[in-house]
């Protein structure tokens, strides 16, 4: 059986410290703290848990905190991840069983980051989660920091949950990143993708454009990535109220190798805005239709743009072209994907008064 070492960054996480490694116990046959800079029981809690703790001042890049840690670690195999983060239920047997067989250079696993009202992942990506120690990999990015895997790679289905407390706008990305750009900071293709997408979420929706575009029109880009940088500049227009130029976005990630649902559900939402039902129709069509062909091996994948988020929009242009039956048809689709969702839940109420009356 591999020997593991769980080599975390953290900075104030008393309250998620503890759950996060009771989680990964009997994973994790070492525990590196990588401490940047607690003022509360952090280091005290992790020391109690049985972690070597180890002091790193902050320098506003992820990468350096990580490798930081990584270069404290003895045992064959790295394990990342996060103080909010948990490995929990089925996927802890899945850890140890890939423990129990280990031998590759790098395990892709799920890393579940939003979940509906009974628990189940609707946002899930992959992340190089374990690696092996003397194949010397480094951390690169001072924000969305990676690792290139190389070597021999596996796919594994242990996923980790991350469980946030507190959810709120945090600017610390977006301020690292502008200050990487005022100092003159050549920016990797990569690290231009997430600049764009924390000003996009941030709603510097014509900077973030820019800076999709400044993306696009590199050599150094991954198609998936590029797929997404056309959605979100999509929903930038959107957001400015340009819907030529996201329907335009939206139809250009479209040419990056399969279309994705999200894309789809996009241009759905467009027509559906501007009263133009049957081409709403054909692209949440195409949404079920590409949700049923994904590769989940790539990119990041919103479970419920394959099937509840087109089934619920096809219900509402069916019922806006009159067509009750199919509108039916597609509300009790949706049913059986999440019937407590507040749409279905709505549109189960719809229907009964109008079969009633």
């Amino acid at each position: 059986m591999a020997e593991i070492s769980l080599c975390m960054i953290v900075r104030n996480e008393e309250e998620v410290l503890e759950r996060c490694l009771s989680s990964v116990k009997g994973i994790a046959d070492e525990i590196i703290i990588t401490d940047t800079g607690s003022e509360d029981s952090t280091k005290k809690i992790a020391r109690s848990m049985g972690a070597k703790v180890y002091d790193f001042p902050w320098n506003d890049n992820f990468s350096d905190a990580r490798n930081f840690s990584f270069s404290k670690a003895e045992c064959e195999y790295q394990l990342w991840i996060d103080a909010d983060d948990v490995i929990e239920g089925v996927n802890r047997e899945k850890f140890m069983r890939i423990k129990e067989n280990l031998t590759a250079d790098v395990v892709m696993l799920p890393y579940h980051t939003a979940f509906d009202e009974k628990g189940k992942p609707v946002f899930t990506f992959l992340r190089e989660r374990i690696l092996k120690r003397d194949m010397g990999f480094m951390w690169e990015g001072a924000v969305h920091e990676c690792i290139a895997p190389k070597g021999n790679i596996i796919y594994g289905d242990a996923a980790v949950s991350h469980r946030k407390l507190k959810h709120g706008k945090n600017l610390r990305n977006l301020r690292i990143y502008q200050k990487l750009k005022a100092e003159g900071h050549e920016f990797s293709g990569r690290e231009l993708y997430y600049y764009g997408r924390e000003l996009a979420d941030n709603k510097a929706y014509k900077a973030a454009i820019i800076v999709f575009e400044e993306y696009l029109s590199r050599r150094d880009v991954w198609q998936p990535d590029c797929r997404e940088a056309c959605l979100r500049m999509a929903e930038c227009y959107k957001a400015s109220g340009n819907i030529s130029g996201a329907k335009n976005a939206a139809v250009r990630g479209l040419q990056y190798g399969i279309p994705i649902p999200e894309l789809c559900c996009c241009l759905g939402s467009i027509y559906i805005d501007e009263k133009k039902y049957h081409e709403a129709v054909y692209w949440y069509k195409a949404a079920v239709s590409a949700g049923e062909n994904r590769n989940e091996n790539q990119g990041f994948v919103r479970q419920d743009y394959s099937l509840l988020i087109p089934a619920i929009q096809l219900c509402l242009c069916y019922d806006r072209l009159g067509m009750e039956e199919e509108a039916y048809y597609w509300h009790k689709t949706a049913m059986s994907e999440s019937p407590a969702h507040p749409s279905c839940k709505y549109n189960e109420k719809y229907f009964k008064n109008k079969r009633h009356k």
